[in-house]
């Protein structure tokens, strides 16, 4: 008997293990141009729709979309995008990118099984748009829902800086004489009194509100009731600065002092309203009120909402700005950290196979979704809106 050079368990027929490799997706985006007033941001810069056609995919832009954030045609074509005057053909593509949620009419114009990826500006919504979207049976993920690796909301946080940033440049605008403010500058002059400051809050927006003002050598002051967030703003910010849980005894004797008041908290539905009238009354003359919460309701009782054309008005001689959106003043630099943050995600999608592969594969991007397939997959939307409502968790996985 031969001798055989395998042994017994080698002739027995083994498993194959083959790898199952990924089928990329093309995509095809839309772009539409904002309509919803004072929205000048755009989701991609030419840069950012370069890298996406670069990938294989196809981007189509309205003619005008990037006038307001400074990016003409010529940009986007040039990057490789295709360009329409024709709304209808946008509105017609398998995915759409947009800043502001669809309004009902273009809702009419989206194709069924669409993918809309926008901000949601939940506290704007109606019922009706819910269900305008069930109807077309779309899938549809929201900005502010989206989450990073750290469990944070990259997009909300980067909005937050510019917001928290520019509330401070805006205050330092009103205090000139030319804006009828005191004709003061915001900072620390050599053998002058530096401004003061107050900040309500110590989240993102109040943390950027604080950096900027201490940049320009203000005199600042945060209030806020939760201890956690002061001891995290004072560690992020390497430095001491005073800080207090909101007391309206030291909240009015610092709000008699200070040049500037920005407001800068958020509530679960609506954001308290911590500065009463009675307070402003006590506050200076052509003191400046930025109230950045506005969005939600604004924490200044004589707040009302102003737009990006009349920014203020002045009560109890206190000079008010409550202009929602405040990053679409700065619409370039918003729309370049929209993009920053929305590019990387659209190539993941495509290298997935899909959103419907790509939200298996992240759980953070899974949960920017809050309609799949017409089907409502965010609780507190449900709750909200009095619909009926499905865990994500159980229809994907």
């Amino acid at each position: 008997m031969g001798i055989t050079p395998f042994s017994k368990q080698e002739l027995l027929p083994q498993e194959e293990k083959l790898e199952v490799a990924k089928h990329k997706s093309e995509l095809f985006i839309g772009i539409p141009k904002e309509t919803s007033y004072q929205e000048r941001r755009i989701c991609l810069t030419p840069d950012a729709v370069s890298s996406i056609v670069s990938h294989g995919h196809r981007v189509l832009i309205e003619s005008g979309a990037g006038k307001h954030a400074s990016y003409s045609d010529k940009d986007y074509s040039d990057a490789g995008a295709e360009i329409t005057s024709d709304t209808k053909k946008v509105f017609e593509c398998p995915m759409l990118l947009k800043v502001e949620p669809p309004t009902i009419a273009e809702i009419e114009l989206i194709k069924p099984q669409t993918i809309i990826i926008s901000a949601i500006q939940l506290k704007t919504r109606k019922k009706e748009y819910f269900e305008a979207l069930k109807k077309k049976k779309i899938t549809a993920l929201a900005f502010e829902y989206i989450k990073d690796d750290d469990n944070s909301f990259p997009a909300v946080k980067s909005l937050s800086e510019i917001a928290g940033t520019a509330s401070v440049l805006v205050a330092a605008e009103l205090m000139t004489t030319s804006n009828s403010g005191n004709g003061l500058l915001f900072g620390n002059i050599t053998g002058v009194r530096p401004t003061e400051v107050v900040i309500l809050g110590a989240g993102t927006v109040a943390e950027y509100a604080v950096k900027t003002a201490l940049g320009l050598g203000a005199s600042v002051k945060v209030f806020d009731n939760s201890i956690t967030k002061l001891r995290r703003l004072q560690n992020n910010l390497n430095q001491r600065i005073f800080t207090s849980t909101i007391q309206n005894k030291t909240l009015l004797k610092s709000l008699r002092r200070c040049d500037v008041a920005i407001g800068a908290m958020r509530g679960k539905y609506r954001t308290p309203i911590v500065v009463s009238e009675d307070m402003i009354t006590h506050m200076k003359k052509g003191a400046i009120i930025v109230d950045v919460s506005i969005d939600t309701g604004g924490c200044f009782e004589t707040s009302e909402i102003t737009t990006h054309e009349n920014p203020t008005f002045v009560k109890n001689g206190v000079i008010h700005y409550c202009v929602p959106n405040i990053p679409s003043r700065y619409s370039k630099t918003a729309s370049l950290s929209i993009s920053n943050i929305i590019t990387p995600y659209l190539l993941q999608i495509a290298d997935d196979g899909g959103i419907e592969s790509a939200i298996r594969c992240d759980a953070g991007l899974k949960n920017g979704v809050y309609f799949y397939h017409g089907i409502l997959t965010n609780k507190t939307i449900g709750e909200w809106f009095d619909l009926t409502h499905r865990d994500i968790n159980l229809i994907v996985f």
